[in-house]
This record gives C-alpha cells, sequence and structure tokens, in this order.
C-alpha cells in the first residue's frame, strides 16, 4: 500500500513537472511570437511595446507575489535592472526586422555560449565532446548570419545577439538571489522609470493601436509574468542539466509558431543552423550537472 501511494505520488509529481515546464517553455516562444507578430505588422512601436511589456510583466507579477503574501522589499541592483532593461528593449527593436525562429535561436544561442564562456574563464573543465559541442553552436550561429540572399537583417541580428549578453548578465546576476521571484519583480517594478524615458525619446515615432497594445500586454503579464512565476515553479523539480537542455525546445517551438500563426518560411539555412547550434548546446550541457552550472531564467 505504501509502495503503492509512493510510486502515484512519484507519478503526479512528474507529470506535473512535465506540465510546468512545457507551459513555461510555449511561454517563453509566445514571448517571440506576440512580439513579432506586433512589430512585424506594425501594429504598435518597439519603444511603447517594450514599455507596455514592462509594465504589463510588474503588475501581473505584483499581483502573484501579493497573493502569496510576499513582499518585494529588496535592495534594487542597479545591473540587474539596467541588464533587464536593455533586454527587453533591444528584444523588441530586434524583432522589427528578424523572424520568431531566427530571433528565438540568435537569443538562446548567445545565452548559452556566454554561460560556456563564463565557466571557462572560471576555471571549468569541459571533456572533448563539450568542446565539440561548443564548436558547432558558435558554426551554427555564425552560418545563420553569414552573409548572403536568405540571412537575417544584419542590424536585427546585432540587436539580438546583445539581447542574449543583456540576459545572460541578468542571469549570472541572478544565479546568487535566495528570492528570485521577488528580485524580478522588483527589477520589472524600477525598469518602469527607463521605459518612460524610451517612449519619450522615440516619442515622434509612436504608433499605437488596439490589436499592437493588447499583443504587448499579454506578451508582459502572460508570457513573461505568468511564464516566469510557472518556471520557477518547476525549477525545483529540474537538475541544471535539464534546464538547460529544454530550454533549446524555444526556438523550434517560435520557429513552428512562426510558420502557423505568422505564415514565415523557415529558410534552409535556419535549419542547417538549428541542427548545428541546438546539437551542439546539447552535447555541453550533457557535462554540465552541477547545480550552478546552468542559470535559472529570471
Amino acid at each position: 500500500m505504501i509502495r503503492k501511494i509512493l510510486q502515484t505520488d512519484s507519478q503526479s509529481a512528474l507529470i506535473r513537472t512535465v506540465v510546468l515546464t512545457g507551459t513555461a517553455m510555449i511561454a517563453f516562444a509566445a514571448n517571440a511570437l506576440l512580439c513579432r507578430m506586433a512589430l512585424g505588422q506594425g501594429l504598435i512601436d518597439a519603444a511603447s511595446f517594450t514599455s507596455l511589456r514592462i509594465l504589463a510583466g510588474a503588475a501581473a507579477l505584483g499581483v502573484i507575489i501579493s497573493v502569496r503574501g510576499q513582499r518585494t522589499n529588496l535592495k534594487p541592483s542597479w545591473i540587474s535592472i539596467a541588464a533587464l532593461f536593455c533586454f527587453m528593449a533591444f528584444f523588441s527593436f530586434a524583432y522589427l526586422t528578424l523572424t520568431a525562429g531566427t530571433g528565438a535561436l540568435l537569443l538562446s544561442g548567445t545565452v548559452q555560449l556566454m554561460m560556456f564562456t563564463t565557466a571557462i574563464v572560471s576555471g571549468e573543465r569541459f571533456s572533448w565532446y563539450s568542446w565539440i559541442g561548443i564548436a558547432l553552436a558558435l558554426a551554427g550561429l555564425v552560418y545563420l548570419v553569414a552573409p548572403g540572399v536568405s540571412a537575417p537583417d544584419p542590424i536585427g541580428a546585432v540587436f539580438m545577439v546583445i539581447t542574449g549578453v543583456a540576459w545572460g548578465v541578468y542571469s549570472l546576476i541572478g544565479r546568487s538571489s535566495t528570492a528570485p521571484l521577488i528580485a524580478t519583480t522588483a527589477n520589472f517594478v524600477y525598469c518602469i522609470p527607463l521605459t518612460i524615458v524610451l517612449s519619450l525619446f522615440f516619442i515622434t515615432s509612436a504608433n499605437l493601436s488596439l490589436p499592437g497594445v493588447i499583443l504587448a500586454l499579454a506578451s508582459g503579464a502572460l508570457a513573461s509574468g505568468l511564464g516566469y512565476a510557472v518556471w520557477y515553479s518547476a525549477l525545483p523539480s529540474l537538475t541544471a542539466g535539464q534546464g538547460g537542455t529544454v530550454q533549446l525546445s524555444v526556438p523550434l517551438i517560435a520557429a513552428i509558431g512562426g510558420v502557423l500563426f505568422l505564415s514565415e518560411q523557415i529558410s534552409f539555412r535556419l535549419i542547417i543552423a538549428s541542427c548545428l547550434t541546438i546539437t551542439g548546446i546539447w552535447l555541453a550541457l550533457k557535462q554540465r550537472s552541477q547545480p550552478s552550472s546552468i542559470p535559472k531564467k529570471v
């Protein structure tokens, strides 16, 4: 009887982890789709999308921690706030020209390669297949942005690489956080003044429509705010390697979503680059099993 109860509890926990993890990955990919849907069709300008996304994310996260009875009286980390703001802003401007799948792959690849570089600098040892993996991942990203007819817009690609670096910095700082959800909520709130400055700077090119506003609010409140909350609920049940590996599904989900909902074409270049990058990162992640190896999404 006890054994059956334990097996049932274990199965329930596994199902819960799978559902939460899958939901979080869909939410992360949805950010790319919502952003591309709003900006690619000219429904809203990038600055306004960024501002509304941050405002909605702050509101959603604030509601979540209020329901939990938590408080956000944390000392602000200005580096984290700057990194989060750069991530949000450059993310939006990059998707003015990039497809959902291309942007997600550039972002994911840049973040993971930055993590590996940090690990190398800090003295972590890699096996030979991990080095092969890193080389493959880098080759995939280089091939994706190499000059050619099907190459992504260079400015958009640069903006997305900057986005990845900003997210990497934000993640590295967030590794030491003892209350990541509260810290993320505080960072969103402290980003609000920066969004006001951004909107004022681009006020002459402001372009707001009801569909664009709705997409920006959905990206902030649902895909970002609730998505992060779901991810934090799943993380305790995942190893560091699993946490990093499952995120490799985001570019694929975003690319498929771009085809289904945005009528985007998946180029041969994107397919090859995705295979190289995802396979390479998977090989490199196989070794990284220490809890501190892969930073949490924050």
